[in-house]
């Protein structure tokens, strides 16, 4: 089965990086996945793969049927949406969507749950049961997940795979995490209330700025101080408005920023933790606040007998070189974490540098991949599929 994996995908590997090419040059932001749907939809279905469309809102899904009588549900899912920012590439097929780009390789993602799609397509007779082919809207704002899973996409689904590109590792390679692989994150808003006065008489008023700056400032010594070391948190205040004028003092001062941490236990206490801090510099200083603390997703927790069968599969199609234990979580975050609300499942990391060029993280307007990848994506996750039911 694998060589005849790994022989399909070397015939229709020029199509598949056409197909991320494609993806590339058209990048759609989050909810309005529209054009990349139709993309997604119409080439399923000319390989006989029956699709449902508008499927948490603007998603995908595929559904191959195998000729086993067992009928258990295998799902991969996949993200299509794209970053709010300018691509500097200049690659030929860079985004001709202005301020919007696919920094984070969603592309390439979309472009490898089609081409496994594709190639177990033609494979079906060899499977063990059938496979949900979820093309998932809206992940860079954490809410794809969501909606697809209101729209019923998990139901019967007995495990789950994802994949996400890691530009750390070289092409050709995959990274393996057991246990935990990303954080939780949530997000905040939080609303300083003081009183508006002449720059020349500070005295008579009451500072937004000058208290949300002790705010953050406060935030960020606590951690060291009040938090376990063990236990990892990160809290970054990414945005901060306020003002009317340079000579006058300002009234109200809007904060947002996120929160991202491995531990379900420092989690759970720290809207407390943040509002506790918040008070106190404001009542120190007669000013008055407001928070909107936003719950987000919760750490992807890879499966370990899910995540055995991966690196099992992993090491048959690339031998021991190619495949990374790795020994560290990441504080990015996933709302792939939603889907294993529902049942086991696993997520790897995709190798996608180049051997002898910068290679520049995600979410960066210069970030590109080695499409040689795109293969080594494809035949990992349909040989792995196929391993499922072997297991």
């Amino acid at each position: 089965m694998l060589s005849e994996i790994k022989n399909l995908v070397e015939d229709f590997l020029p199509r598949f990086v056409e197909i991320r090419r494609n993806l590339h040059s058209y990048p759609e932001l989050s909810g309005k996945e529209h054009q990349t749907a139709a993309y997604v939809a119409n080439i399923l279905s000319s390989y006989d793969i029956p699709v449902e469309k508008f499927i948490g809102k603007t998603g995908v899904v595929g559904h191959l049927i195998s000729d086993s009588e067992e009928k258990s549900v295998l799902a991969i899912r996949t993200d299509m949406d794209a970053l709010p920012m300018q691509e500097k590439t200049k690659l030929n097929f860079s985004s001709y969507n202005s301020g919007v780009m696919h920094a984070c390789g969603h592309d390439v993602h979309t472009t490898v749950g089609i081409g496994t799609a594709v190639i177990l397509s033609m494979l079906r007779k060899q499977l063990g049961g059938n496979i949900r082919f979820l093309f998932q809207p809206a992940e860079e704002i954490a809410q794809g997940a969501k909606w697809m899973l209101q729209d019923g996409v998990m139901n019967n689904v007995d495990a789950i795979f994802g994949v996400h590109v890691f530009p750390s590792l070289p092409a050709g390679s995959i990274g393996i995490k057991y246990g935990t692989l990303t954080a939780s994150v949530d997000n905040i808003q939080v609303f300083i209330k003081g009183e508006s006065g002449h720059g020349a008489r500070p005295h008579e008023a009451v500072d937004a700025i000058w208290i949300a700056s002790q705010i953050i400032t406060v935030l960020q010594q606590a951690i060291s101080r009040t938090q376990n070391p063990l236990h990892p948190l990160v809290l970054t205040i990414g945005k901060i408005t306020g003002g009317h004028a340079p000579n006058i003092i300002a009234d109200q001062v809007e904060m947002s920023g996120t929160m991202r941490s491995l531990h379900p236990e420092t989690r759970a206490k720290l809207p407390q933790w943040i509002e506790g801090i918040i008070s106190n510099v404001c009542q120190a200083h007669n000013a008055k606040y407001e928070i909107d603390y936003q719950w987000g997703v919760s750490s992807v927790e890879n499966d370990i007998h899910l995540t055995s069968i991966l690196e099992n599969a992993s090491r048959e199609a690339w031998g021991n070189d190619f495949v990374r234990i790795l020994s560290e979580p990441s504080l990015g975050s996933e709302d792939f974490s939603s889907y294993l609300e529902y049942s086991p499942g696993t997520m790897f990391r995709l190798g996608t540098g180049y051997p002898n060029k910068i290679n520049h993280p995600l979410h960066h307007p210069l970030f590109d991949i080695d499409e040689s990848a795109i293969a080594t994506g494809i035949t990992t996750l349909a040989y792995t599929a196929y391993k499922y039911w072997k297991s």
